[in-house]
């Protein structure tokens, strides 16, 4: 009977031992998953990848920066309100629209009218009184810019005529080939009020360039009725686009 009892003893000593032995591999093997598991998620990116349709956040280094925008404004030479004179000033339209033979219809430059390319008329009046009439009319085949007031000389005088302050226009006038433009000379005072009276034969006429210094060109000379009479009241009025504006002086 111990004999026996000894033998079942060992037996599950044995048995015991077994189990034990097959738990522990398996605990290990199951460690040893998890631990593949494990380094499989840390693979992983950290953040996802932009989309394709995700908007750069600044433009590319090779593409050039965009222009400023145009300051100033309008290209068209077909305004009139530019004050007479005025630096950067638009020339006012000729009567043809703005588009005259020459220039292709585009802007119209500063180029002054001058002698060389101009016809200029004397012509009295009868009313107003003692008032005569210029006529410049543009004969070149370019626009011209009939700048402030004609520069007038009485026969060899050294002082120019004055100038009629009060006609001063709001724009330049544009003369296109074939226009013309006008300026009303007041010869004597109405009233006699004038001094220094005299017979007048010849009037030099000068044009103004666009900063009203000196002239531009050369002058046109031309002789004046007989029987002209001029006094310390002689003045001119700046161009205008129509005879009876410069007659209104």
């Amino acid at each position: 009977m111990r004999t026996h009892r000894v033998r079942v003893a060992a037996a599950a000593a044995v048995t015991a031992a077994a189990l034990s032995l097959t738990v522990c591999q398996g605990s290990a093997d199951g460690t040893r998953d998890e631990g593949r598991a494990s380094s499989t998620t840390t693979t992983a990116p950290a953040t996802a990848a932009p989309t394709p349709t995700q908007a750069p956040t600044s433009a590319p280094a090779s593409e050039p920066d965009a222009p400023d925008a145009p300051t100033g404004t309008d290209s068209s030479g077909n305004r009139s309100t530019s004050p007479q004179g005025s630096p950067g000033a638009t020339p006012a339209p000729g009567k043809n629209g703005g588009k005259g033979e020459g220039d292709g219809g585009k802007d119209v430059t500063d180029r002054p009218c001058d002698a060389s390319a101009v016809r200029v008329v004397y012509s009295p009046v009868s009313r107003p009184l003692n008032h005569a009439l210029l006529t410049v009319t543009n004969t070149g085949r370019t626009a011209c810019n009939a700048y402030y007031a004609p520069v007038l000389r009485l026969d060899d005088g050294q002082a120019a005529v004055a100038v009629e302050q009060a006609s001063k226009p709001q724009a330049v006038v544009t003369l296109f080939p074939g226009e013309s433009a006008y300026a009303a000379v007041i010869l004597s005072a109405a009233d006699g009020s004038g001094q220094h009276g005299r017979t007048s034969k010849k009037l030099t006429v000068w044009f103004a360039p666009r900063d009203n210094t000196g002239s531009a060109g050369g002058p046109a000379v031309l002789k004046l009725p007989a029987g002209t009479y001029t006094d310390s009241t002689t003045r001119v009025t700046y161009w205008q686009s129509s005879m009876e504006d410069a007659l209104g002086f």
